[in-house]
């Protein structure tokens, strides 16, 4: 027993004395392996001082809390990284706002196509009320929730730049612990865009949020239901957009060409709709450059027509302004007015991208474009459609069309149908973006990504989505066969997602803004009666065409539910399983085996200990790697990881071992484009990086071993501003090389023959040179892939609803998904797999 104590102090005082950083580095008490994020002062065992360790303990404890070598580097670059530079001129913000309209405001600008068609199927034009009552009805929604909700509150609920439903997700993620995943490291809080607000007057509020969500695990399951029935319905949506939109422009040569009857039109919908979803494979960058102008053109045409309609035919219609027509609409009609709000909601479809879109561009911008050009253009052409219906009452079915000026009609069917097919384009691309983030945050099974762009790391494509959402778009519209039962399946959708945008926000107003109580309580209880209304009349459509976005969210739902509740039960299986340290000291620094040239990554999921897997490679292999490395890649709740900061490495076991931890962070916009040899490239030069700053450290350290310890830590406090975690210790002498040097040169010029080898300058130091020709030389070998080929099993003793879902629906997307090796272009020559079972 007392040969083990000593062993483990002087592992304890090597690894103290060599290992980089306090968030990185890793120690051991009693042959289990503790985080250093943990106070260093809980390494003091009572059994030290009893063995007669009292000198290691006092060493130990002046020594102050160290970081990782790429944390310092973090915070050297922190704040020059920002994903989104929003100080742009004003020219670029015009500009920006511009492309906005290719992109954002493609599905809001196609509602005038059917709103008014949809509106009058319920209820019939017998006198003005009715036509001023709707009218009334579509120019408010537009200005509350578009304009009053998204433009001015929840776009400024972005996250770093970015918008959509798991950027309020991961915002919420960085300010209170509810991701379910237990992988969370205090050095994620280092990055350059993880940036946390200062405290207000109303944090107590905010605190007493934070410690009841943390706390009961069902408020983290909601919240994680609640964002993916948000994703589930943008998905939704990537399916009825194409949809409503391409039958609704087709629809226009019905009055034009005789004999176009609905056979004609479902048919010709069809075959667009093919040829939208075959050329998403070439990219939208090749011809994203049209798009701006010709929604620009289009709305143009909107404004031009409505403004021609109402000067022509009746100028009265400005009566809709006063609100009083909506009491009146409701009151002339009652239960058919009610479920006219089905049809009026399909006027802000679409207004959800405003947020979801906003990585590509800033706030001002999508506000200017609003404001300055959709929202005038859309009231012009609601206006002008109702003038028009005020003297022709039964043009209803196909009002758009009926109120374009004859001559005008096959400019403006073209347009439209252009109109129709980018505001396809821009929710298709959603839908990409929508299903890439949930991968990311181990929600959704892994898929193969296609980077159509190398300027946009937004523009991707994902190929058994995009026939997967073709085939189901084709059903529908050979299915239902009209546009108005399609707008009840549609209105569903939209509502859904404002609705889980409302309450996400809400939280957001609570927990970071710490918003005034009275302001916080107002926005759901405005925003949110209104959609819940919206919500209450297009959920009484459900067996006319509604049950469709229910049964796609169902769907998606399942999957991403599954895919995340199986996920969290292996890594919790992983972590009860992880090899001890003890037993690691056992075996030596051969490992029990022979160690041949050659770096071996074994990639896992694990941000501490020793997984499970390798155990296996040690029994089945006659031989190991001379270099392991523990790769472990890791989304973090942030948009983008700059790349400077997207290594962390830690030291497993002593210098002899040569076995390291390596934590690959992603933010959930990153792009994976590197193949292995890039890959490979930059974790070698990552590593030798590490090494040095670690040797540096190692040299610092002991050049300040004194006699006298107490002053010491007097100097070591002084040396530097502290901060809350201990960093600021290390932060002086590791970030400024001139110091540094200045120290190298003192210590040698006085004490070279007493001092130890590490000591000397970096160049000198014989045990670095050992480890980076050691390194060069594994490198040189070639790298192998160790991977686990893992089986997901629910134990016995489990429920009958976990058998079912762990081994049957989460084991059939883990047999079916793409493996963690694909996704970096890995030959297979370079991979080695065991099998391992994980009992959860």
């Amino acid at each position: 027993m007392k040969e083990e104590i000593e062993e483990s102090s002087s592992v304890r005082l090597l690894l103290g004395s060599s290992s980089s950083g306090g968030g990185g580095e890793s120690r051991w008490v009693d042959g289990n392996e503790v985080d250093s994020e943990s106070p260093p002062w809980s390494l003091m065992e009572d059994e030290e001082i009893r063995e007669g360790f009292g000198s290691i303990r006092r060493r130990l404890a002046k020594k102050p809390k160290r970081v990782d070598s790429f944390d310092v580097e973090a915070m050297e670059i922190a704040g020059s990284h920002g994903h989104h530079n929003k100080d742009a001129s004003l020219w670029q913000t015009l500009a920006l706002a511009f492309q906005t309209l290719g992109v954002v405001y493609g599905d809001l600008g196609t509602s005038p196509l059917y709103v008014f068609s949809d509106v009058f199927s319920k209820v019939s034009i017998t006198s003005d009320i009715d036509v001023l009552g709707a009218l009334s009805l579509v120019m408010y929604t537009i200005a509350l929730l578009p304009l009053m909700k998204y433009v001015f509150i929840v776009l400024k609920a972005n996250d770093n730049g970015e918008g959509g439903t798991f950027a309020l997700y991961s915002l919420i993620c960085r300010y209170a612990n509810v991701n379910l995943l237990p992988n969370r490291q205090q050095a994620d809080e280092h990055i350059s865009s993880f940036k946390l607000k200062l405290p207000t007057p109303e944090l107590e509020r905010a605190l007493s949020i934070k410690e009841v969500l943390e706390r009961k695990s069902v408020l983290k399951t909601v919240l994680l239901l609640l964002v993916l029935t948000g994703a589930s319905m943008v998905i939704g949506d990537g399916i009825l957009t194409p949809a409503i939109s391409v039958m609704s422009a087709v629809s226009g040569l019905q009055g034009e060409i005789k004999g176009f009857g609905t056979g004609a039109l479902v048919i010709t919908s069809i075959v667009i709709l093919v040829g939208l979803f075959s050329i998403q494979s070439f990219g939208t960058s090749k011809v994203g450059f049209t798009f701006a102008p010709a929604l620009c053109l289009w709305f143009f045409s909107l404004g031009s027509i409505g403004l021609y309609n109402l000067i022509k035919y009746d100028i009265t219609v400005l009566r809709a302004f006063n609100p009083a027509y909506i009491y009146l609409f409701f009151r002339k009609n009652s239960i058919k007015a009610w479920s006219a709000l089905g049809g009026c909601v399909l006027c802000i479809t679409g207004a959800e991208a405003m947020f979801a879109d906003l990585g590509h561009f800033s706030v001002r911008s999508i506000q200017i474009a609003f404001a300055g050009l959709v929202f005038p253009c859309l009231l012009l052409a609601y206006m002008g459609q109702a003038a028009y219906l005020s003297k022709h009452p039964d043009s209803a079915s196909r009002i758009f069309y009926d109120s374009v000026p004859e001559s005008l009609f096959w400019p403006v069917f073209v347009i439209a149908t252009i109109a129709a097919i980018i505001a396809s384009q821009a929710m298709i691309s959603a839908s990409f973006s929508c299903i890439k983030q949930s991968m990311a945050l181990g929600c959704f099974p892994r898929l193969k990504i296609v980077h159509t762009s190398k300027k946009r790391m937004g523009q991707i494509y994902i190929p058994v989505v995009n026939w997967f959402l073709m085939i189901v778009c084709v059903i529908v519209v050979a299915t239902f066969r009209s546009t108005t039962d399609i707008a009840n399946a549609y209105g569903i959708a939209e509502v859904g997602v404002m609705i889980v945008s409302t309450s996400l926000v809400t939280l957001v107003m609570f927990l970071i803004w710490q918003t005034n109580l009275f302001l916080a309580v107002c926005f759901p209880l405005v925003f949110g009666t209104v959609e819940l209304i919206y919500l209450s009349a297009v959920l009484s459509k459900i067996m006319e065409g509604g049950w469709l976005p229910l049964a796609f969210a169902t769907f998606f739902l399942c999957v991403m539910y599954s895919w995340n509740y199986g996920s969290v039960l292996k890594y919790q299986s992983e972590v009860r399983e992880k090899i001890s340290m003890g037993f690691m000291h056992e075996l030596g620094s051969t490992l029990g085996t022979v160690r041949v040239p050659g770096v071996g990554l074994l990639y896992n999921e694990l941000v501490q200990g020793i997984p499970s897997v390798f155990g296996r490679f040690l029994l089945e292999l006659p031989a190991i790697h001379s270099t392991i490395v523990f790769v472990c890649i890791k989304y973090v709740p942030v948009p983008v990881v700059p790349q400077e900061e997207r290594f962390l490495f830690r030291r497993v076991c002593p210098k002899d071992y040569h076995m390291f931890r390596c934590v690959a962070r992603y933010g959930y916009k990153d792009v994976r484009k590197e193949d292995h040899h890039a890959f490979e490239q930059l974790l070698v030069e990552s590593l030798e990086n590490f090494l040095r700053k670690e040797a540096q450290e190692f040299a610092i350290e002991s050049s300040l071993q004194e006699p006298d310890l107490d002053s010491i830590s007097v100097m070591s406090r002084e040396s530097g501003p502290q901060d809350g975690d201990g960093i600021g210790a290390l932060r002086i002498p590791l970030m400024h090389d001139q110091r540094l040097e200045e120290a190298e040169t003192s210590i040698s010029e006085e004490s070279v023959p007493a001092l130890p080898t590490s000591v000397m300058s970096i160049s000198e130091d014989p045990s670095l040179e050992y480890e980076l020709s050691a390194l060069k030389e594994a490198t040189d070998s070639g790298f192998t892939y160790l991977l686990g080929h893992g089986d997901v099993r629910a134990k016995k003793s489990s429920w009958f609803i976990k058998k079912l879902v762990i081994n049957y629906f989460y084991g059939f997307l883990r047999r079916n998904c793409r493996g963690g090796a694909a996704t970096m272009r890995v030959p297979h020559t370079n991979i080695m797999q065991v099998g391992i079972t994980y009992m959860v």
